[in-house]
Parts: structure tokens; C-alpha cells; sequence
């Protein structure tokens, strides 16, 4: 049986009068019992940042606390980190010269 687990998310709250530029990053990982661990990366962009990592015995649970950390921190301010990308800035060229 397989239970939908959600995709990494990767949420960035930059505000340059502020001097904040954070990352925050979520993820559901199995685990060897069945169970599903809820991994967290938080910190300022540029570091490596912190870990937190909760064990729950149930998967939809673990799920259930993705959703409400998710929520919280789109309140806070987050976007989608890939929608934080300025359209002027310069894209890689992989054409050869």
C-alpha cells in the first residue's frame, strides 16, 4: 500500500530593509519501522543551517504536521523559493562559443 507523501518544500523569506534573507525546508523521509520522519532545515541563506528531525509512527500524522508547518510559515512570509528568482537576472548560457 502506497501513501502519497508530499515533495520536498523549500520556502525563502527575503527582506532587504530588514537584513533577512532565511531558508526553510521540509521533508518526509520513511523510516525502517513503517513510520515517517518530518526532517526540517532552517537558517540563513548562504549556511548550512539547522536540523530538526521528528519521528512519527504513522505517516498520515507525519503529513498532518507538514501541512500545519507549511501553513505557519506562508503566514510568516515565505514564498516558494523558486518563485523568488528576479526575471533580470542573468540566466546561464550553455551555448558553445
Amino acid at each position: 500500500m502506497s501513501v502519497f507523501e508530499p515533495a520536498p518544500l523549500h520556502l525563502r523569506r527575503i527582506d532587504a530593509s530588514r537584513n533577512m534573507r532565511r531558508f526553510y525546508l521540509l521533508s518526509i523521509q520513511p523510516t525502517l519501522f513503517g513510520g515517517a520522519t518530518l526532517v526540517r532545515n532552517w537558517g540563513r541563506v548562504g549556511s548550512s543551517g539547522q536540523t530538526m528531525m521528528q519521528t512519527f509512527d504513522d505517516r498520515t500524522d507525519a503529513g498532518g504536521a507538514f501541512d500545519r508547518l507549511e501553513r505557519a510559515k506562508r503566514r510568516r512570509g515565505y514564498g516558494d523559493a523558486s518563485a523568488e528568482r528576479r526575471p533580470d537576472a542573468p540566466r546561464p548560457s550553455f551555448e558553445h562559443q
